[in-house]
């Protein structure tokens, strides 16, 4: 029986998630890549702690594949310009840092990339936030 619910709770989950990101602005899909970016880290963080190579290996994996394919595909350098390239810099960056977190099973580098990414999270936020409060959509470095 606990089987069935945990298969039912991941379903609902998933439904969820999907719902969410079906219903989701352009604009939040980017917040939703920053969360899941930041929680893979987290996750690598703690099973690096307990040991477990083979579920942070996954969570390293997820968020590198999060931070290049989810956000370095969304930057416009039509749009964005410098700031587009500097982002694609510095998630190349936060890339080398996590599999020099892998490699040598450190956890300051996935400490510094969590910094990194919710620095971008929060002013990735903030622009939501003007953005919304402004009567004209704007364009960032994002193509959103």
């Amino acid at each position: 029986m606990y089987t069935h619910s945990k298969n039912a709770a991941h379903a609902y989950a998933s439904v969820g998630l999907e719902t969410g990101v079906v219903a989701a602005n352009p604009h939040q899909l980017i917040v939703m890549l920053y969360e899941g970016a930041e929680l893979a880290v987290r996750m690598a963080i703690k099973h690096m702690n307990e040991g477990d190579i083979t579920k942070k290996s996954a969570a390293i994996s997820k968020a590198s594949s999060i931070i290049l394919e989810g956000l370095r595909n969304a930057l416009d350098p039509k749009q964005g310009g410098d700031i587009a390239q500097r982002l694609d810099a510095l998630y190349d960056y936060m890339n080398q840092r996590l599999m020099l977190a892998h490699l040598n099973n450190q956890t300051a580098p996935l400490e510094e990339v969590l910094g990194l990414l919710r620095e971008l999270h929060g002013a990735w936020q903030q622009i939501g936030t003007a953005s919304q409060a402004s009567p004209q959509p704007s364009r960032h470095a994002f193509a959103a």
